[in-house]
């Protein structure tokens, strides 16, 4: 069909939707909808996606179709109203993500802190099942170094042992944990 003969018919179809005519926007949508599809499928995800920008095209031409001046083709009007509708799904996408990344994120980080908490919670359990099999001055030396942090002349003071002692104490305390804890995973 001759451009100039589609001009006229699209302007006839503008002319009746604009009068009430539905049937003459259904006759618009029939023969742009090809237009519009093959536009929007460049920018879609899917078929859905494809569908929902299809959609939201003829809807905004519908209401904003009193604003088309006829000064360029109705196919180049429909063709700026398809490419914005796709820019703002591209937009709302990158959104989407944003969003949906930083609630995944949250989910993982929520996710990771359970395990932590959980493993911590284990970890406890068994040193302090590990710190019941020990002699009660490797226990001592043990919390007082290690889970207290205590240095050498720190647990030398509290305790009346000698610096030396202490060492000692502490790498018999050390490997005594060690082997209880070895044991328990052998089980």
């Amino acid at each position: 069909m001759d451009s100039s003969l589609l001009e006229h018919s699209d302007e006839r179809l503008i002319k009746a939707v604009l009068a009430g005519d539905d049937e003459a926007f259904a006759q618009l949508v029939t023969r742009y909808k090809r237009r519009v599809f093959g536009l929007a499928a460049r920018f879609a995800r899917d078929h859905d996606e494809l569908e929902d920008i299809s959609q939201e095209v003829f809807i905004k031409a519908f209401e904003n179709l009193g604003k088309f001046r006829h000064t360029a083709p109705f196919e180049h009007w429909l063709t700026r109203i398809t490419v914005r509708v796709c820019y703002d799904a591209l937009r709302s996408r990158r959104h989407e993500k944003h969003h949906r990344a930083l609630d995944d994120l949250a989910y993982e980080i929520r996710d990771r802190a359970a395990e932590a908490r959980s493993e911590s919670r284990e970890l406890r359990e068994l040193l302090a099942w590990a710190m019941a099999r020990l002699k009660p001055d490797e226990r001592l030396v043990i919390t007082l170094m290690e889970l207290e942090e205590k240095t050498v002349r720190e647990t030398a003071d509290l305790t009346g042992w000698s610096e030396a002692n202490v060492k000692v104490r502490a790498h018999r305390a050390r490997q005594a944990l060690k082997k209880i804890l070895e044991a328990s995973d052998a089980r």
